[in-house]
């Protein structure tokens, strides 16, 4: 009696012929292909203060993008921001609190407060070393960097020293 239940429900299972078969399952996840080029924050932040839309930042169009991030956080008109304003002021403008610049290079006289004109003065060395060409504009393709490190979905993918073997220089 058993075997005859268990035939009429294979039976019940079984398709007719001819039919299609379908299976539906969840996609299978792949790994994204690493990125071979990256860009840094402040270079991100730069390439957004563009203006007027032409696809380049100039120094004044930075000048004044920066002014207007810096009112942004300063709300109370103090006219400098301490080191934890800093902090909401990179993750509002550079995506996370910690992002470079640090308050640290951008407090050039060490009072812990920063003004828009240090603001501004470390934002004019970061437009000097992004401007490759020297043109006076700010490229997306200047805002770019070439990862020299290989990498796949898990991170680095250098070569490690063998187990036991000390790195130069290090332990």
């Amino acid at each position: 009696m058993m075997v005859a239940a268990l035939l009429l429900l294979q039976a019940a299972a079984t398709p007719p012929p001819g039919s299609d078969i379908v299976v539906r399952a969840p996609a299978t996840p792949f790994g994204q292909t690493p990125a071979t080029m990256v860009i840094e924050p402040v270079a991100m932040m730069i390439a957004t203060l563009d203006a007027d839309g032409d696809g380049e930042t100039t120094r004044s169009e930075m000048i004044e993008g920066v002014r207007h991030s810096f009112e942004a956080i300063d709300t109370q008109h103090r006219g400098s921001l301490g080191y934890i304003q800093f902090a909401d002021w990179a993750e509002k403008w550079l995506g996370d609190r910690n992002a470079l610049p640090s308050p640290f290079d951008v407090d050039r006289d060490g009072d812990n407060r920063i003004t828009l004109d240090e603001l501004q003065a470390h934002f004019a060395k970061l437009f000097s070393r992004f401007d490759a060409n020297r043109d006076g504009a700010i490229s997306r393709s200047e805002t770019l960097t070439v990862r020299a490190t290989p990498a796949d979905r898990n991170g680095p993918t250098a070569p490690r020293p063998p187990t036991g073997e000390r790195r130069k220089g290090g332990r």
